[in-house]
């Protein structure tokens, strides 16, 4: 019972980072990454468009109020620090703004960009 949860929380994950990574693609940004991992933390999707990265996290929840209350400080350190690892090892870091955003895929909705979810240190 507990392995069918799992599966099923995994696999709803999977779509709907790939509906928020269809968002964005619709609004111009270009994937660069998904689910892209370091020693302090998952970034589920970065974009970019032209020197604009964005650092996504994308919360699947019945109503937005839900998904922006789903992402706690804690968790915002874990996605700061993890977007400075990835930052740091980009060729052209010093001309890039890094903005923080979420992406709410919501019941029966095409998913809802939020911008600037929290302010990072970058």
């Amino acid at each position: 019972m507990a392995d069918a949860k799992r599966i099923r929380a995994y696999r709803r994950g999977h779509r709907s980072e790939w509906l928020a990574a269809a968002a964005l693609l619709a609004k111009g940004y270009r994937i660069v990454a998904r689910r892209h991992k370091t020693k302090l933390g998952e970034i589920d999707l970065i974009a970019r468009r032209g020197d604009l990265i964005l650092i996504v996290e994308v919360k699947a929840r019945s109503s937005l109020a839900a998904a922006m209350d789903a992402i706690g400080r804690e968790s915002a350190r874990r996605i700061e620090g993890a977007a400075d690892l990835w930052l740091v090892r980009q060729p052209d870091y010093a001309r890039l703004s890094l903005r923080f955003d979420m992406v709410a895929v919501l019941p029966w909705r095409w998913p809802v960009h939020v911008e600037n979810i929290f302010q990072g240190r970058s």
